[in-house]
């Protein structure tokens, strides 16, 4: 059971990626652009790596979905309602990536206002730690999780100088 999670949760994310792909096209068709190209080479890496180290020590250690799997269930769940909101709000801006499109705008939406980031800090953080409680995969927390939290820091850190220096003096829009 604990495997089949652990393949469902990545085809959820492949299908997230899909429309993901068809937002970038547009994106770029439409005279927008791409930052962070190099940071967002490691995220991807390390978010695939952590899937796949997470299933590894599942089959290795033969996990059997427990009490902490649960925990780690509930969190994936949550995590993937989150993203589901955050991509029902940005709509046709959002992406994987870190894009702009022309003459970009604040969503203004509550959740945005609220949650500094909340594809980050309530979708992407969860899951993560959602897989790891799910898979009983603590060797991967304790030796990945600080490299994509380290790589994941950079990635808010380019999204901020863009959110203060391009989008937010662009106007808001409402979400």
């Amino acid at each position: 059971m604990v495997l089949a999670i652990i393949l469902v949760t990545f085809l959820i994310r492949l299908i997230f990626l899909k429309r993901s792909i068809e937002n970038e096209k547009r994106i770029l068709s439409n005279g927008g652009q791409e930052f962070g190209v190099e940071n967002t080479k490691r995220l991807t890496l390390a978010h695939i790596i952590f899937y796949l180290s997470c299933f590894v020590e599942a089959m290795v250690h033969k996990t059997n979905f427990d009490g902490m799997s649960m925990v780690g269930l509930v969190l994936l769940i949550f995590s993937m309602l989150m993203l589901m909101l955050v991509i029902h709000l940005l709509g046709d801006i959002w992406t994987v990536k870190l894009m702009l499109v022309n003459n970009h705008k604040f969503v203004d939406h509550f959740l945005f206002r609220t949650v500094k980031h909340p594809n980050y800090f309530l979708n992407i953080l969860p899951e993560l730690v959602g897989l790891a409680l799910v898979s009983h995969a603590y060797v991967t927390f304790i030796f990945i999780f600080p490299v994509y939290a380290t790589i994941l820091y950079h990635r808010i850190a380019e999204e901020e100088k863009l959110l203060q220096e391009v989008i937010i003096p662009n106007g808001r829009m409402k979400g």
